[in-house]
């Protein structure tokens, strides 16, 4: 019997890249620029954009701030820190190995969520874009686009590698028992105690990304289990 053909699907944020470190840094350049209070600002303008959206619009939020602060001269200099960022430098131990090391089992994908200007800045400033050579699938909701995904890149069986529990029961619901779900213990997101009681476990579950590395095709596809 032929092998199943597979499609190995990657989130950037929290999963390959450090984006607590990135918004960690961003925090303290806007303190410098603008000070705390108008930097308090930008980031409730971020959430509320977060809410209305679905996804994080870093420049975005940029965008509605001048509308409040229009002669604010600092405003410039927080737009060229995030999209000059090294995004290189915040990619997870590991990450590209993994990449490359899925690369034996399947095609690998980013499936990200995001904007269209910063998000595939940041994917492709950090090397992943080449990682993955340039299959990148940016979406508003992607457990919403499955069958797009599944259109744009057909396979037997899918892997997704994401921090959410949310996303992956979603995916796990739509695809069931043809995707493996695996759950890397990054970020604030995965370590939430609210997600942790709410959502059912993944498949496999990591401690980090480069646990992957362990892992062989023979494991992920046994591994995978109806929802």
């Amino acid at each position: 019997m032929a092998s199943p053909t597979m499609v190995v699907l990657f989130d950037v944020d929290n999963t390959l890249l450090d984006n607590d470190g990135v918004t960690t840094d961003l925090k303290q350049h806007l303190e410098q620029e603008v000070g705390p209070e108008r930097g308090q600002l930008y980031w409730d303008i971020l959430e509320q954009l977060r809410h209305d959206l679905g996804y994080v619009d870093y420049l975005g939020a940029l965008q509605r701030y001048r509308r409040e602060h229009p002669r604010d001269s600092h405003l410039l200099t927080v737009s060229r820190f995030l999209v000059n960022y090294p995004f290189a430098e915040r990619l997870f131990p590991q990450a590209l190995e993994v990449v490359r090391h899925v690369r034996q089992w399947g095609k690998a994908v980013i499936l990200s969520d995001g904007d269209v200007v910063f998000q595939p800045r940041k994917i492709e400033r950090s090397g992943l874009f080449d990682a993955v050579e340039e299959n990148v699938l940016i979406y508003i909701h992607k457990e919403q686009e499955l069958d797009d995904v599944e259109r744009r890149y057909p396979a037997d069986h899918y892997v997704l590698v994401d921090d959410k529990l949310r996303i992956l029961a979603a995916v796990k619901k739509h695809w069931d028992s043809r995707v493996t779900t695996v759950f890397p213990r990054q970020g604030h997101y995965a370590r939430n105690p609210e997600a942790l009681r709410t959502f059912p476990a993944a498949d496999l579950s990591i401690e980090c990304i480069g646990d992957l590395l362990a892992v062989d095709r023979h494991t992920v596809l046994s591994a995978s289990h109806p929802s």
